[in-house]
């Protein structure tokens, strides 16, 4: 199942297994174990540390396996065979279990193995979801560490009939003990900060500690991410605090456009992004969430956790989010049928039809991409014709599972109280009212910048955007802004980044002319 560049470079992977590790698979006579089989015999086959054997008692789902050492009962357990994003986790998971130690703070793997009590974690993902391999591999390093901790993966494609029973329609889902604990990208820190309950407390009594910045980013995506790095290069004390590093960029898949790198993926970029912060002496602060600004000698920026940090000058970065339709029954069915990510989601209803919402690039590239997962999709756009690039527009409409509906307002979003049924539309022409059966919605609508928490505090444009002057200038001195929250336009990465720079280089000027 794996070409010869790709064992080359996995058995280059394994040199680092120093113990034993045994893979123990639990098999059926069906086709996808027969794919497994095949999958663990050639990654045993590439290390003298690795052996795979087969035990069908005792495993909740066939197929699956689970990676441990001999003797020893670990709870790492894959049902699904773990390519595409997931073959990373793979990967991981022979190394940590074979003793290669993981690239996480000694601190954070204290607090792992100090957690008491029964944990038993399932994640329900899709193979092209590029945010589930953060929580598989979170969670997997804390099943490793702590003996009282398990976790299975469990790929929703296979086991459609477990989905269907657990109302599951967004990817990673992650149960604890039978109920459900978290949807969407969650990191290490933020899995933690929910099982541990002082967790959250003694993070905000360390923030509250700290002394004041020179500069303290407020958001962690690219814009925000160049500022920091500018401002410590300027030998300044830096901070970032932000409620999780890469922001928008963790939920973009494709990436063509950043010159000088042909193609990437946002969560790749975006642990770039972080590992290039962290290579100067920047302080980043997770998970926190600002709720107000404060002007005045030293800027106050209060957090959601109740701790406050001050600097001299402030760079907001905040980005922006998912624009919701904002029609009755979009909120009581999101993650039951409302979704907002195709690439993660579209698995989910392979089959089914599916509405996509919006006609500009983002909804009709998620129309063509369904169009290859789900039995039919109907893209439904406001205005009199779609917006995309005529590129793309094309290639949707020679797709023979595709409806394009434009002149459509969408009304209402309709459900059995467990899941969407139907949706419904008016033609904005005829008025005529109609619905669409259908078991998923896909919302490509645009964006919204972050900029609630800032209202009455600094000039903010009809749209809600930071107005932001040549220099990256707010309305409030020693406040400067930068990427997709500013009035600037344009809402790229590459132009979020030079932004960020600006913003950070001028926030220097201002700090050493006052």
């Amino acid at each position: 199942m794996l070409d010869a560049a790709l064992k080359t470079q996995l058995q280059a992977y394994l040199t680092k297994v120093t113990r034993p590790v045994e893979i123990v698979a639990s098999l059926d006579d069906g086709d996808t174990s027969r794919q497994m089989r095949e999958l663990l015999q050639e990654v045993a086959s590439l290390s003298a540390h690795l052996t795979l054997t087969e035990k069908n008692e005792g495993a909740a789902r066939a197929p699956s396996f689970q990676i441990t050492r001999p003797g020893a009962d670990i709870g790492i357990r894959f049902a699904a065979i773990p390519l595409g994003h997931e073959f990373t986790s793979l990967v991981l998971a022979l190394l940590q279990v074979g003793g290669h130690p993981p690239k996480v703070s000694e601190e954070t793997q204290e607090q792992i193995r100090n957690l008491d009590g029964e944990f038993n974690f399932v994640t329900y993902i899709s193979l092209s979801c590029q945010n589930c391999p953060e929580v598989v591999q979170s969670l997997n390093l804390m099943a490793l560490l702590n003996p009282k901790i398990r976790h299975e993966t469990v790929d929703g494609s296979l086991f459609q009939d477990e989905v269907t029973r657990l109302q599951i329609m967004a990817v990673p889902t992650i149960l604890l003990n039978g109920k459900e604990f978290g949807q969407g990208r969650m990191e290490l820190e933020e899995i933690l900060a929910k099982v541990d309950a002082g967790a959250a407390t003694r993070a905000a009594a360390k923030i509250d500690a700290r002394e004041a910045f020179d500069v303290l980013v407020v958001g962690g995506g690219p814009a925000g991410a160049a500022a920091a790095i500018y401002a410590a290069r300027k030998g300044i004390r830096t901070g970032v605090v932000t409620e999780r590093f890469g922001g928008q960029v963790l939920d973009t898949l494709a990436i063509e456009n950043f010159i000088s790198v042909k193609e990437t993926e946002g969560p790749r970029l975006a642990a770039a992004l972080e590992e290039h912060v962290r290579q100067y002496n920047v302080d980043i602060m997770s998970l926190q969430r600002a709720e107000a600004l404060v002007p005045g000698e030293l800027i106050e920026i209060k957090l959601a956790s109740g701790a406050s940090l001050k600097s001299k000058t402030v760079i907001l970065s905040t980005g922006a989010r998912w624009r919701d339709m904002n029609i009755p029954g979009e909120t009581e069915y999101r993650t039951r049928g409302v979704t907002y990510c195709p690439h993660c989601d579209g698995p989910l209803f392979k089959g089914k039809k599916v509405a996509v919402i919006g006609g500009g690039n983002s909804g009709v590239e998620a129309a063509i991409d369904l169009a290859g997962v789900v039995s039919h999709v109907t893209l439904l756009e406001f205005d009199s014709k779609l917006r995309a690039d005529a590129v793309l527009v094309k290639k949707l409409e020679s797709l023979p599972n595709v409806k394009i509906i434009v002149s459509a307002q969408t009304t209402e979003v309709n459900g059995d109280g467990q899941k969407v049924v139907d949706l419904t539309y008016k033609d904005r022409v005829s008025g005529d009212v109609h619905q669409l059966e259908l078991a998923g919605i896909f919302v490509q609508i645009g964006l919204l910048p972050n900029t609630g928490w800032l209202k009455g505090t600094l000039e903010l444009s009809t749209r809600g955007e930071i107005i932001v002057d040549d220099h990256g200038r707010t309305s409030v001195p020693g406040v400067f802004a930068a990427g997709d929250v500013t009035t600037t336009p344009f809402k790229q990465i590459i132009i979020a980044m030079g932004e960020g720079a600006k913003a950070s280089l001028s926030a220097f000027d201002h700090l050493i002319r006052n």
